[in-house]
């Protein structure tokens, strides 16, 4: 990304990503890539910031699709749910040490700010 001179980064969900969150936010930071991650644990870990489906809505949600199931319900009836709420979490610690000054309108937004 580099030697491409990329301005930004993108991480998308990922196990293998996940097991590398530290040496991934690392090198976003040594090479100063501005970077949005997936969940606000990489936020809280360091990262720039975080735009991500609340897990915590969507891990209630599957249990009510496991009790449907296990009530007797047929998965293939049940219709398919994408996420409703979504969170925006800024680290503007990150922003500081990156040179970044985030606009009053996205904090404003945020759902969470960590200083």
């Amino acid at each position: 990304m580099v030697r491409n001179k990329a301005r930004a980064l993108i991480v998308n969900p990922d196990p293998f990503y996940g097991s590398e969150r530290r040496r991934i936010i690392g090198l976003a930071a040594t090479h100063r890539l501005p970077a949005i991650y997936f969940t606000g644990d990489w936020a809280e870990s360091g990262g720039l910031m975080t735009y991500a489906p609340n897990l915590v809505e969507l891990t209630a949600g599957a249990a009510v699709y496991v009790d449907k199931i296990l009530k007797g319900a047929k998965p293939a009836d049940l219709p398919v749910e994408q996420p409703t709420k979504f969170e925006l979490v800024i680290n503007l610690k990150t922003a500081k040490a990156l040179g970044l000054t985030i606009p009053p309108s996205l904090l404003l937004r945020a759902d969470r700010v960590i200083e």
